[in-house]
């Protein structure tokens, strides 16, 4: 099935295993789910992330519970939609919860966190939040 939200989708997909307590996500692989998997996974927002398979059975694999079955993740939602794209200039990337959670922004240089994009002063599309 064709998604035409794939980060809504991702995001979707790691809610709904959190919910339930699964440890592993598997779902479809595209470049920018992996660079926003990778960021969740260097700010410890899950356990890992990694790539399977080659060519159209690629797939990305996601360990979002660790050992002892927790997850720092309270919430995770998507910020900009097909329907309604949503900028932001450097002065205007928003702050989660202040401080304590991040925001992930599509930058001319990258995807990356809202912190990340306010030091190299990179503004750009606002794609999440994750708290």
């Amino acid at each position: 099935m064709v998604s035409t939200d794939p980060i809504a989708d991702m995001l979707t997909r790691i809610r709904n295993a959190l919910a339930v307590r699964q440890s592993e996500v598997r779902m479809p692989h595209s470049t920018i789910k992996q660079s926003v998997a990778e960021i969740l996974a260097e700010n410890k927002y899950i356990v890992s992330s990694t790539v399977e398979g080659k060519g159209i059975e690629k797939a990305l694999v996601l360990q979002v519970l660790d050992s002892n079955n927790s997850s720092p993740i309270t919430e995770i939602a998507r910020v900009s939609k097909p329907g309604r794209r949503v900028y932001a200039k450097v002065k205007d990337i928003p702050v989660v919860k202040q401080g304590r959670g991040i925001v992930i922004v599509s930058t001319s240089k990258g995807v990356m966190t809202g912190a990340s994009a306010k030091e190299q002063k990179l503004g750009g599309e606002v794609l999440c939040q994750v708290y």
